[in-house]
């Protein structure tokens, strides 16, 4: 309050949304005390299984920013944080098709590109994209502070390589054995294949293999320069109707499939219908997205057609 980043401390009795910005042992505690209240509540959590099954709840959307720092509390905070982040939200088959919505809206009204995954495949993602860097990161600055111990000129030579990889050690270490204790299956096994490769490398170097070493400098050198900045806007974008019977489950099934196919969705809505138990789900996609997206969406069953916006 004094700084000026809340403006009120206490419940809101007319809350629409509620953020649950907290370590991941302390989500569901307070998450299902949001959800005593009215409106639709989501998390920031960077696990998610978890959290979704035990809430379970149709006006929970189980959701993690993939954005931030390793700077803390309020002087980590940016007005452009989540402007082209990723931000990815976990619906199930039990979730509110307008709860989804709602907080897809204001989470886009943040400038982040929402994508949807089963809560399962979001965990073994960021096992790899994340929290196996975040430890990796610990172990390589660890060895080289007991060096350091040995020998002061060690960290001087630390360059920008060094520093770059090392960065997200300076995180706060607070949050780290929780995520590990609710993700450790996926990160265990991220962390035997990262262990497999490395004494692949240690093999390739110890034999002096040439060719070998430029081989997978080269792929990884490849599979880097073709990472995506950010998720940029496409000049041309196509509008999917999808024709869905109005129920919880459906919304799930079409995003995820999306997010899946790594389609991204631009804008959604829902428009129920007046009669019946029917409804329409408009996305936006890329225009060259659509086709496949409207493919894989018959070949579940549904009967979707789209339309180019381009002028």
């Amino acid at each position: 309050l004094e700084l000026g980043a809340l403006d009120a401390v206490g419940a809101d009795d007319n809350v629409a949304i509620t953020f649950v910005a907290t370590p991941v042992a302390a989500v569901v505690g307070a998450a299902t005390r949001a959800l005593a209240g009215g409106g639709v509540v989501t998390d920031v959590g960077s696990v998610k299984t978890g959290i979704v099954n035990t809430v379970n709840s149709v006006r929970f959307v189980g959701g993690h920013p993939m954005a931030g720092s390793e700077q803390e509390g309020v002087d980590g905070a940016s007005a452009d944080l989540f402007v082209g982040a990723t931000w990815v939200l976990t619906p199930t088959l039990e979730t509110d098709a307008d709860a989804y919505a709602a907080v897809r809206t204001v989470i886009s009204s943040l400038g982040a590109d929402v994508i949807a995954l089963p809560p399962e495949r979001h965990d073994a993602l960021v096992a790899l994209v994340s929290h196996v860097p975040h430890l990796t990161a610990a172990a390589l600055m660890a060895l080289a502070a007991q060096g350091a111990e040995e020998h002061a000129t060690v960290l001087r030579l630390a360059a920008g390589g060094f520093r770059d990889m090392t960065r997200i050690a300076a995180g706060h270490p607070g949050i780290w054995p929780d995520i590990c204790s609710e993700n450790r299956d996926a990160i265990v096994a991220v962390l035997d294949q990262l262990i497999d490769a490395l004494s692949a490398m240690k093999n390739i170097v110890d034999r002096a293999d040439r060719g070998a070493l430029l081989a997978t400098l080269e792929t990884a050198r490849a599979a880097r320069v073709n990472l995506p900045a950010t998720v940029g806007r496409a000049e041309e974008l196509a509008e999917v109707r999808v024709p869905v019977p109005d129920r919880p489950g459906v919304i799930a099934e079409v995003t995820t499939l999306a997010g899946e196919m790594s389609v991204n969705i631009v804008d959604l809505e829902i428009a129920h219908s007046a009669e019946g138990e029917r409804g329409v789900l408009l996305l936006v996609v890329d225009n060259h997205a659509a086709a496949a997206l409207t493919d894989a969406l018959a070949a579940r069953g549904y009967h979707p057609s789209a339309r180019s916006l381009a002028p």
